[in-house]
């Protein structure tokens, strides 16, 4: 897999998830030449004086780029055997921008003979030299290095070149592929010049200015705002990104992004561009969210996540009149699954799910992304709506099983079992117990990097038969696809009903896991 710039969002998810996806613009201000209306009541209601105006954008970000540029390193990784020619990326350039697009456009490339992002005709290609260039960023005096972890995913070997111009070697400490972070030291002993995160979070409107390794040139600073907060592109299951317009190219991903105090706002990572460059939308990954995975990374080497055990859907506004709420919002139990942490704490299909830790929860993926922030052990209180009745659940939290066991919103692999079975990256729960067909499995989740994904299947389909069988359940699902492996299948026929109705079949590869 090659360490491009940027993973290539998917925005279908978005779309299906549309209460996740609202945005809210409001402008203007009374001024100098504002005719009021002759109403001489609402002549009056208006101010008095124009709205002040705010301070104008810094006249230059010099002091604040020669404050954090020597904290900021490119990243120069060789890749092993293991990252093939299509996780190169499309042309084998240093980019993922294709990596999760609609097998449509992916078709459209191929058949058009187009330059997807960073290539000649779209193409996988070989390289003969394996590797990737991306960026990254110092935290700590002694050489704890921040960046993506799809920079460094099949990395051999994995260097840093400095601001000075010194290459150093450097190994990988620990790698979260969720929410694409990735944590490395410097080998040699020394003291480092190094950055510090943001005490808070960004408003909307806030100059960012982002530093990196575009194209391998290193060290170039580009600047914007900040476009919005919490976006969900489909490009893991607890996106909550910050969209920035400072432009953003092939190497920048894992750069920093910082505020107009030379404080660390969000880490780049994934850019939706027609070609491939910085004409798009940028997108960083919170500071927030980078600070929480990086300790746990230095500490174990990994990210361990709470776990509840439900399946969830959003509340939409049918559901909410359905329940009697107020408000469309909070997440809709499906289904607790026997002997986990929610169920013991009694917590069942038709319970809507409003706060954590008197937090309020908006929808299903939020819930997932607040337990997900959680260790496992952690005692929470879970309020919850039932039968029109508020209720609270004290709840110790699980850890996340391993992928292959799990079954609920933005935990994928209910469809297969560890030791080396076939993983197909879906999460699945019965159509009928989520309103969406009365027979069949609905999807309610895909992993971006998982082979349904590579052919298609999104959000909101529904299996109807697996290898000529008819399923009902997730379970059905699993069985047919071991089945399938057992008479030494190499791919798996299923038939699919999409959420406009159109059925297709659909063959999904049973590549086995390592484990």
């Amino acid at each position: 897999m090659t360490a491009p710039v940027t993973r290539r969002p998917t925005f279908r998810r978005t779309a299906l998830a549309s209460a996740a996806a609202a945005a809210l613009v409001a402008g203007g201000a009374v001024g100098a030449g504002f005719v009021a209306p002759s109403t001489p009541a609402l002549a009056q209601a208006l101010p008095k004086t124009p709205i002040a105006a705010p301070e104008h954008p810094p006249g230059s970000f010099a002091d604040v780029v020669d404050k954090v540029k020597p904290g900021v390193v490119s990243v120069k990784v060789k890749l092993d055997d293991s990252a093939d020619a299509e996780d190169e990326g499309f042309g084998g350039g240093n980019d993922r921008q294709l990596q999760n697009v609609p097998p449509q456009l992916r078709e459209f490339f191929k058949r058009f003979g187009q330059n997807g992002p960073g290539g000649e005709g779209g193409m996988p290609q070989k390289r003969e030299q394996r590797g990737a260039v991306g960026s990254g960023f110092i935290i700590s005096a002694d050489g704890y290095v921040v960046t993506n972890n799809h920079v460094v995913d099949h990395s051999k070997t994995v260097q840093v070149t400095l601001d000075d111009g010194r290459t150093l070697d450097a190994k990988v400490i620990g790698k979260d592929s969720k929410t694409d972070i990735a944590l490395l030291k410097i080998k040699d002993e020394g003291s480092y010049p190094y950055v510090q995160f943001g005490k808070g979070a960004p408003r909307v409107g806030d100059w960012v200015v982002a530093i990196g390794n575009p194209f391998g040139l290193g060290g170039t600073v580009t600047a914007g705002i900040v476009s919005a907060r919490g976006r969900d592109i489909g490009a893991g299951p607890y996106d909550d990104f910050l969209q920035i317009d400072a432009p953003i190219n092939k190497g920048n991903s894992g750069g920093p992004t910082f505020n107009v105090n030379g404080e660390v706002v969000g880490v780049n990572t994934a850019i939706a561009s027609p070609s491939g460059g910085s004409v798009g939308l940028a997108f960083a990954i919170p500071s927030e969210t980078v600070q929480a995975v990086v300790e746990q990374l230095r500490t174990d080497g990994k990210v361990a996540r709470g776990y509840l055990g439900v399946q969830v859907q959003p509340v939409t506004k049918d559901i909410a009149d359905g329940l009697g709420l107020d408000k469309a919002k909070g997440a809709l139990v499906d289904h607790a699954e026997n002997g986990t942490p929610a169920a013991k704490a009694g917590l069942k299909s038709g319970d809507v799910i409003e706060s954590v830790n008197g937090n309020s929860v908006n929808d299903a993926r939020d819930l997932s992304r607040r337990i997900a922030g959680l260790k496992p052990g952690s005692k929470v209180e879970v309020a919850y709506m039932r039968g029109g009745k508020s209720d609270t659940a004290t709840i110790i939290l699980g850890a996340l099983p391993s992928e292959g066991k799990v079954a609920s919103n933005g935990n994928f692999d209910s469809s297969s079992s560890e030791g080396g079975q076939p993983r197909l990256g879906l999460s699945l729960a019965p159509a009928s117990s989520v309103g969406l067909a009365e027979e069949g499995v609905a999807v309610m989740d895909v992993d971006p990097d998982g082979p349904a994904a590579a052919k298609g299947i999104e959000r909101g389909d529904v299996i109807l038969d697996v290898a000529g069988a008819a399923v009902s359940k997730p379970s059905d699902v699993a069985e047919r696809i071991r089945s399938a492996e057992g008479n030494g299948r190499k791919a798996v026929l299923m038939r699919v009903k999409s959420a406009k109705g159109v059925t297709r079949f659909v063959a999904v590869s049973l590549a086995k896991n390592a484990g």
